[in-house]
C-alpha cells in the first residue's frame, strides 16, 4: 500500500542544482548540443586534447627517462639508437630518450599554455571592460593601441622577447616566459574587442540601466552585471589560443631561442637538432616530436572550432534542423 494518504499530492521530485551546472559548463553544453559531423570533430578534438593533458599529468610516470638523463645502471644511453629494446622510440643525435623527452615536453607546452592564456585573459578582460564602459578618449586610445599591438607578427614578438627576457640563455624560465609574453602581448587585442564589443551592448540593456538607477557605483555593475554576461565567448578564444602559444613556443626552440635540452624537454628545439638526422636517414628523432606537435594543435583547433559553430545560432539551427527531419514511415495497406 502507498504510504501518500488519499487525496495528497505525491512529492515532486527537486532537480540536482549541481547536475544543472555540470550540464552548463562550456564543453559539455556544447557536447549535447552537438550533432552528425559536428559533434564527431568535437569528440575527436577532446580525446586528443584529454590525451595531451593526461600524458603532462602523468609523464613522471610514463616517461622511462629524464629529460636530460643520458645514462642509467648499464652505462651511457647510444646516439642515434633505432626504435626498439629500453629505448621504445630510439635516441637523439645527444644520447636523449626520445619517448621520454616527447612525454616531458607536454609539461613545458602546458605551463606555456597555462601561463600565456592566463596573461592574456585578465589584461584583455580588464581593458575590454573598462573601455567598453567608460568609453570617451580613454576607450579610443586602448582602441588604437590594440590595433596597433595586433599588426606585430607573434614570432616577432616571441623572439625580441626571447633575447630581452633571458639575455639571449635558454633557460627554462626564459624559454616558457619569452614565449608566455609574445603570446600575451599579442593576444590581448582579441580578448579586448570581444569583450569591449560585448560590454557596449550590455551597457545598454535594462538591467544596467536599473542598477545605474539604484545607485550602483561604476565598479558593481562592471563586475556584477556586465562581467558575467560579456565572458561567454572566453572558452573558445581559449582553445585558439592555445594551440598558437604551442605553435609559438615549438617555432622558438626551432630558430634556436627555445630551451636548453638539461633545463626542460621541448618539441621545438628537439626538432631543431633532427634537421642533420633526416639525410642519414634517421627519421625518429624528428617524427615523434612533431607527431606531439601536430596532435596536440590539432585537438585543441577541432575543439575551438566546434565551440564556434555551435555559438553560431544559423549553423547551430540547420544541423538541429537536419536531425529533425526523420521520414515519416509508410502506413500498411495505403493505396497509391
Amino acid at each position: 500500500m502507498s504510504s501518500t494518504p488519499q487525496g495528497a499530492e505525491a512529492p515532486v521530485p527537486v532537480a540536482n542544482p549541481r547536475a544543472g551546472l555540470f550540464r552548463r559548463l562550456p564543453v559539455v553544453s556544447h557536447l549535447s548540443r552537438s550533432v552528425g559531423l559536428q559533434r564527431g570533430m568535437l569528440v575527436i578534438g577532446l580525446v586528443l586534447t584529454g590525451t595531451f593533458l593526461l600524458a603532462a599529468a602523468l609523464a613522471p610516470l610514463l616517461a622511462p627517462f629524464g629529460f636530460a638523463q643520458l645514462s642509467d645502471a648499464d652505462g651511457s644511453f647510444p646516439s642515434q639508437q633505432p626504435p626498439g629494446g629500453k629505448h621504445l622510440w630510439g635516441t637523439t643525435v645527444g644520447g636523449y630518450d626520445v619517448l621520454s623527452r616527447v612525454l616531458w615536453g607536454t609539461q613545458t607546452a602546458l605551463l606555456v599554455i597555462v601561463v600565456a592564456v592566463a596573461l592574456s585573459i585578465f589584461a584583455g578582460v580588464a581593458l575590454g571592460l573598462v573601455s567598453g564602459y567608460l568609453g570617451g578618449w580613454l576607450d579610443r586610445i586602448l582602441v588604437v593601441v590594440a590595433d596597433a599591438v595586433y599588426a606585430f607578427p607573434s614570432l616577432l614578438v616571441a623572439i625580441v622577447m626571447a633575447i630581452v627576457i633571458s639575455g639571449g640563455q635558454s633557460s627554462l624560465f626564459g624559454g616558457i616566459m619569452a614565449a608566455a609574453t609574445s603570446i600575451t602581448v599579442v593576444f590581448i587585442p582579441q580578448y579586448f574587442r570581444v569583450i569591449r564589443a560585448e560590454t557596449i551592448r550590455l551597457k545598454s540593456e535594462p538591467f544596467v540601466e536599473s542598477a545605474k538607477v539604484v545607485g550602483a557605483s561604476n565598479l558593481r555593475i562592471i563586475t556584477r552585471h556586465i562581467y558575467r554576461n560579456a565572458t561567454r565567448t572566453l572558452p573558445l578564444i581559449f582553445t585558439l589560443n592555445a594551440s598558437e602559444a604551442i605553435l609559438t613556443l615549438a617555432a622558438l626552440g626551432f630558430l634556436g631561442f627555445g630551451i636548453e635540452p638539461s633545463s626542460a624537454a621541448e618539441w621545438g628545439f628537439d626538432l631543431n637538432k633532427a634537421l642533420a638526422d633526416t639525410t642519414s636517414g634517421i627519421w625518429w628523432t624528428g617524427v615523434f616530436p612533431g607527431l606531439a606537435i601536430v596532435w596536440t594543435v590539432l585537438g585543441l583547433t577541432l575543439v575551438g572550432e566546434s565551440i564556434n559553430d555551435l555559438n553560431d545560432p544559423r549553423l547551430r539551427g540547420r544541423k538541429r534542423a537536419r536531425a529533425a527531419v526523420v521520414p515519416a514511415p509508410a502506413e500498411k495497406g495505403s493505396k497509391a
